[in-house]
């Protein structure tokens, strides 16, 4: 008999940023679902990394720690996963303290809007949905809409008042995808371009885009995901063969946030260790 493949799910999110587990509960929940190596990957922030290290290995599982970076290009958002860097890289973490800056003060201008339009909101609200630490998002917004009884799910708010289309919907800063991929390299970290082609970015992330990450860093992507169909996974692998990029997969769980599972997708083992290889070592992989 051969040897179990090891189960490893490297994006997911904690109360860090917009999840609904904690690190610590985020770890277990991994190590109950089979999980052996767990990315944690919160917004533009590392401020989960401690709590979930400590848990990972008191609960015998291995820890990827890593930052999904917002972007944004050509008016849509894209998301790109930074693997293993160097939490104390000037110019990482300062790029993205002034993003986090910049999404705080613009979640309270769109609260007021939504309010002024007679939709049941606070910014008060929102901020007691925030955990200790974390940075306020849209997804906030939607717990304090929950929490109020004005709907049942973050997806009614996102599908109704919350997206980039939305009359609510207020900009914010954030570096465009090549840049991330260039502070990413440059803190000793790994890029890989989180699901590229769901429908909220599909037609703004083109084969030139890629192309041009490539060129700043960008080694991998991530094909498969709750939110790409047969056409989307067939469109990035046959770019990723094209450029040698890695393919992962991962669930994109956010606790009670959204209905992803943990371990719905995963990645290969041969991909982690690539990562491995091409990270500087200065934030190793966690192992049990």
């Amino acid at each position: 008999m051969s040897p179990a493949r090891l189960v490893i799910d490297p994006h997911t999110h904690s109360t860090a940023s917009d999840g609904t587990d904690s690190p610590s509960e985020l770890v277990a929940a991994a190590r109950d679902a089979g999980i052996d190596i767990l990315g944690i990957t919160d917004h533009d922030t590392v401020a989960g990394w401690g709590e979930a290290v400590a848990a990972a290995r008191r609960l015998g599982i291995g820890l990827i720690r890593g930052i999904e970076i917002s972007t944004t290009f050509g008016g849509a958002s894209i998301h790109v996963l930074g693997y293993l860097t160097d939490p104390d890289d000037a110019g990482l973490m300062g790029e993205l303290a002034k993003a986090r800056h910049s999404r705080a003060t613009r979640l309270e201008r769109m609260v007021e809007l939504m309010a002024a339009d007679g939709i049941p909101i606070t910014y008060d609200e929102v901020l007691r949905q925030v955990a200790p630490g974390a940075t306020p998002g849209r997804p906030h917004i939607a717990d304090a809409l929950i929490a109020n009884g004005t709907i049942g799910h973050r997806d009614d708010a996102f599908r109704e008042w919350l997206t980039d289309e939305s009359p609510y919907y207020v900009a914010h800063y954030s570096p465009d995808p090549v840049r991330a991929c260039e502070l990413v390299r440059g803190a000793g970290g790994v890029p890989v371009l989180a699901h590229p082609f769901t429908r909220t970015r599909g037609s703004t992330v083109t084969e030139t885009l890629i192309e041009q990450m490539y060129a700043a860093g960008l080694v991998g992507l991530e094909v498969f995901h709750r939110d790409h169909g047969p056409w989307e996974v067939e469109r990035a692998l046959r770019i990723a063969d094209r450029l040698g990029l890695l393919v992962t997969g991962a669930s994109d769980y956010h606790g009670a946030g959204k209905r992803n599972r943990l371990a719905e997708y995963t990645t290969a083992p041969e991909v982690l260790e690539a990562i491995e290889a091409r990270a500087s070592g200065v934030t190793p992989v966690v192992r049990p």
